[in-house]
């Protein structure tokens, strides 16, 4: 429509990466850092001249666009790149695969959506749990899954369905 303003997905990706770098985790900053002009030279805007970067509607709007299956095959992906990039590696001569599911608190600053109380880690947080794998007798672990939680569940829920669709993959990718 005439007279929207039109950010970029590169500019609207860049505005968060460098707010949360500079200590602005959330998006209601950006009214008081759309204007500041150390936040438009980082987006590759006149730091004077340019303009405004995006709001915190546009923002958020950017980040809640994405539904539950481009989630799941963005997850996918990434598993699938992990595993092809390390059958090709050890030309296909894995012959034992570990996989390592970890649940790990984050520590939310401000009311965010699925942030709940955890009494364990005694703190608001995430509960997200990363996937890793590691090959043959090697030290080394990769990352190759990772569930947003709420704070709220225990360390073991979900394992199961995650370390599934894990050995799935695994086992397609014929180390």
């Amino acid at each position: 429509q005439a007279g929207k303003v039109d950010h970029s997905l590169r500019e609207l990706v860049a505005q968060r990466v460098f707010s949360i770098a500079c200590g602005y985790p959330d998006a209601n900053d950006s009214a008081r850092l759309s204007e500041d002009p150390i936040h438009k030279l980082l987006v590759d805007r006149d730091p004077i001249e340019g303009r405004d970067l995006a709001s915190q509607p546009t923002l958020s709007r950017f980040e809640n666009g994405v539904g539950v299956k481009e989630l799941y095959r963005v997850g996918e992906f990434l598993a699938e790149s992990v595993l092809r990039r390390h059958a090709k590696r050890l030309r296909h001569r894995g012959y034992r695969v570990t996989i390592d599911l970890d649940p790990t608190d984050d520590p939310t600053p401000g009311a965010q959506q699925l942030s709940f109380f955890n009494g364990h880690y005694d703190t608001w947080c995430y509960l997200p749990v990363m996937g890793f794998v590691s090959f043959n007798d090697e030290a080394e672990q990769y990352l190759c899954a990772a569930v947003l939680r709420p704070g709220n569940v225990t360390a073991s829920d979900r394992h199961d369905s995650s370390a599934r669709k894990t050995l799935v993959l695994v086992r397609r990718q014929t180390l």
